[in-house]
């Protein structure tokens, strides 16, 4: 708890880094580049400058909620039929054809313009600094880079930037990256210039053309994030904002809506049937994900159908209480036809919520060249099935997983988010009803054990008694335990009444929340 400003970031170099600038007069923005940028060193691999970024900002002057965009589009030259033309029946997971047009740093530099009051070069010196002169590698990162080692060894400037002699590097030792030092000092004397007109990106599409890649100049130089306006449901008198899609926080506002409908306070907290109410509701919430979330630019997208309370009753009504939904769960709604999370409140209370990600660990697994840049891998965010809203396309927003949310109650303010891919809008909801319905303070609602459906299988993290697995099995669901953890979270609750900011950071990370 704090009074002035407060930072949760999932390290606590990252942490340190935003709330200096915070210290030093800077406000809730200034303060997330700073953090994003170190997490971007120094948990490679969740994020990157190669990467993409959401965010949420509400303006204290104003009131008003902001959203941006920085989400990636695909090449000029990715289409379906040369994807076809090279026999493929998905876009690959990893490697050059799974690379889009990164989004992060455009973001950066398109929300500090608006909203910032210090300069990218000035806020990008700590991560210059851990990246040529070395950071500590922590135990969740470490353990991290170990299991997806095999992602970096087929390609020599992954091998060369983010492996020792072959092997992840362990725990407590320290890693350098000046290649990325280099690219990073080209963006605070540059700025997007740099990165998507300059020699970084000649350097990115030259290394795609020799992988046999689609990325050109073209792409880059005409890629701008987009500010948008934020879509929202009431829960139990709490107002829950979202990004609209691309992103999947939609898929967290139908979640809710659908639990509204029940009493989750007359329940025992993960009994079997919490969790399986819970488990249901989001089962129905991604089938319409997976069906109709894409880039609005391209296709009408039933976002306010989908988000109506009419339809959640219809929604709740499709839940038996005592048997579990066949997977795939089909969609209902008629249509026309790793990641890093961080949380800032400054002085004035601007508030951000922000997300930067590559996806999957370490994205694409290529280093882009000689820049030190790993490349995204949002590509296999796009379907190659001709007709779905979420087919691959020229200059196209895939489905994105990465989702910033803010809750307001009256003037009181939540600001948090969730990582893990998938994870996260189911994350979102358990998080919130922990808070409302559980009546738990941050910390216990992020601490709280978890639980994912996904391609039929639920996964329980090891608090999950035996006994409740037990009766989910019963109630015909495939349950197995996960050994990893679910996701990660952050999170800041303004209290204005008592001038009071508490904040919470999920141990299943390295990082921390720190205030002044």
């Amino acid at each position: 708890m704090s009074t002035r400003g407060m930072i949760a970031a999932s390290q606590p170099l990252a942490t340190q880094a935003g709330l200096t600038v915070l210290q030093a007069g800077g406000n809730a923005m200034d303060a997330a580049i700073a953090a994003s940028a170190v997490l971007c060193v120094a948990e490679p691999q969740a994020t990157g400058i190669g990467g993409d970024c959401f965010l949420l900002y509400r303006e204290a002057k104003t009131g008003k909620l902001h959203g941006l965009n920085g989400s990636g589009r695909a090449p000029a030259r990715a289409t379906l039929e040369e994807f076809e033309r090279r026999g493929l029946m998905q876009v690959p997971e990893f490697g050059i054809l799974s690379t889009i047009v990164p989004g992060a740093v455009d973001a950066w530099q398109t929300a500090l313009e608006r909203f910032g009051t210090r300069s990218l070069e000035e806020l990008l010196q700590p991560a210059i600094a851990f990246a040529e002169d070395g950071y500590a590698v922590t135990p969740v990162v470490a353990k991290a880079w170990h299991n997806n080692a095999a992602v970096l060894a087929p390609h020599a400037e992954s091998r060369r930037d983010f492996l020792v002699d072959g092997r992840a590097p362990m725990a407590g030792t320290v890693h350098r990256q000046p290649r990325l030092a280099q690219s990073l000092r080209q963006l605070a004397r540059g700025g997007r210039e740099a990165f998507y007109r300059g020699a970084i990106a000649e350097e990115i599409v030259r290394f795609s053309r020799a992988h046999d890649g689609l990325l050109e100049l073209e792409d880059f130089a005409g890629y701008r994030s987009e500010w948008v306006e934020p879509i929202s449901t009431d829960y139990r008198g709490v107002r829950v904002y979202e990004i609209p899609p691309n992103g999947q926080g939609i898929t967290a506002l139908m979640t809710l809506n659908i639990l509204e409908q029940a009493d989750l306070r007359g329940m025992a907290r993960l009994s079997a049937e919490h969790l399986h109410l819970l488990i249901e509701a989001f089962k129905l919430a991604t089938a319409e994900r997976d069906e109709y979330v894409a880039d609005p630019s391209f296709n009408e997208l039933p976002v306010e159908a989908m988000l109506s309370k009419a339809f959640a009753a219809k929604q709740y009504a499709r839940i038996d209480p005592k048997q579990a939904a066949r997977f795939p769960v089909a969609p209902a709604a008629r249509a026309h036809r790793d990641t890093v999370y961080l949380s800032v409140v400054d002085r004035d209370r601007n508030a951000v919520s922000f997300i930067n990600s590559l996806y999957y660990p370490f994205g694409s697994g290529m280093v882009a060249g000689d820049t030190g840049i790993m490349l995204q891998n949002r590509g296999a965010g796009f379907v190659l099935e001709r007709g779905h809203f979420n087919c691959i396309a020229p200059r196209k927003r895939p489905l994105h997983t990465i989702i910033p949310a803010m809750a307001y109650r009256g003037d009181d303010l939540l600001s948090f988010g969730v990582m893990g891919g998938e994870y996260q809008a189911m994350g979102h909801a358990y998080l919130l009803t922990n808070w409302l319905d559980f009546g738990f303070d941050l910390q216990e609602a992020i601490d709280a054990p978890r639980f994912l459906p996904g391609d039929g299988v639920v996964a329980l993290e090891r608090p999950v008694p035996d006994a409740v697995l037990k009766e989910l099995q019963r109630r015909g669901h495939a349950v197995g335990r996960t050994e990893l953890a679910l996701g990660g979270a952050q999170a800041i609750y303004i209290d204005a009444k008592n001038g009071v900011l508490s904040a919470g950071s999920d141990p299943r990370k390295d990082g921390c929340a720190l205030g002044y």
